[in-house]
């Protein structure tokens, strides 16, 4: 291994990627920023955190990779500060380590594991750390998530390791990036509720179909109103893109899942009496 990267002494510019929570992200943020624009200025790596109500936010660190491993100390030890501060008003004995999650291309990851797990293997004894490679993509992209977790002094020669082995081994295709999605789909219905549960891509995907045709969308048969014959053929699309289930019963080519002769009440919709239709 090339000491100089070792000890971040090649002027190779890097960008490193971290997924955080947003209790993570608010103790590097700090006080009126405060926290996060000292790790700028005594870094010197540029650090960027996503914007977005999210669960989870990415981190994105760049710069040389001297700075990016001055800014991953500065993290690694504020996390522990974080962890000795609970501890304080905590009963319990043993301190837990401090963990990093980092987003690696997907086609990275075979080099980082090495030949039947040798390099990870290596990295392990050599730092102390402990280092799991995601066997999964993250959802929506080609990466994946590398856990680090330790002592501060330890998760940063572990970083050391892992950088020489991303400039060794640079990405290969197209990476499709990790982009967090807030925690539920909000969907409107029918009188404005607004219902914020998780629901399925499809639902939101349905409402904003009902919602943006243009009339006749339904046809009223009693107290109900029946999606218009051309709504149908959309509601098919839909079921056909998004539904994950298992066909059951009868099923034709065109519309898996569903009944070869439905009838035609199988797709009412109930609205209020006072809607405009």
């Amino acid at each position: 291994m090339d000491p100089k990267v070792t000890e971040g002494g090649l002027n190779v510019t890097l960008t490193i990627r971290l997924l955080m929570h947003g209790k993570e992200v608010g103790s590097i943020i700090g006080k009126k920023g405060e926290t996060v624009k000292k790790m700028r200025e005594e870094s010197g790596a540029r650090i960027n955190i996503s914007e977005g109500n999210c669960p989870e936010r990415i981190v994105t660190i760049t710069g040389p990779t001297d700075a990016i491993f001055k800014a991953f100390a500065m993290i690694a030890f504020k996390f522990e500060e974080d962890i000795d501060n609970s501890m304080s008003n905590s009963t319990a004995t043993s301190k837990p380590p401090v963990t990093l999650r980092l987003v690696v291309p997907a086609s990275q990851c075979g080099s980082l594991i090495g030949k039947g797990g040798s390099k990870i293997k290596e990295i392990r004894e050599s730092t102390g750390a402990q280092v799991q490679v995601a066997g999964d993509m993250l959802p929506n992209s080609t990466e994946r998530a590398v856990t680090i977790s330790g002592m501060p002094d330890a998760i940063i020669q572990c970083v050391k390791q892992i950088c020489v082995v991303m400039l060794e081994s640079p990405p290969k295709g197209a990476t499709i990036p990790y982009r967090p999605k807030p925690a539920s789909a909000p969907v409107i219905f029918a009188g404005g509720q607004v219902r914020a549960d998780p629901l399925s891509a499809s639902a939101a995907n349905l409402s904003l179909l009902l919602q943006h045709q243009p009339l006749p969308a339904y046809t009223i048969q009693g107290q109900y109103a029946i999606p218009h014959p051309d709504q149908l053929t959309k509601l098919h699309q839909l079921a056909m893109q998004h539904t994950p289930f298992t066909p059951l019963g009868q099923t034709t080519p065109g519309f898996p899942g569903l009944d070869a002769n439905p009838p035609a009440s199988t797709h009412e919709l109930t609205i209020p009496n006072d809607a405009n239709i």
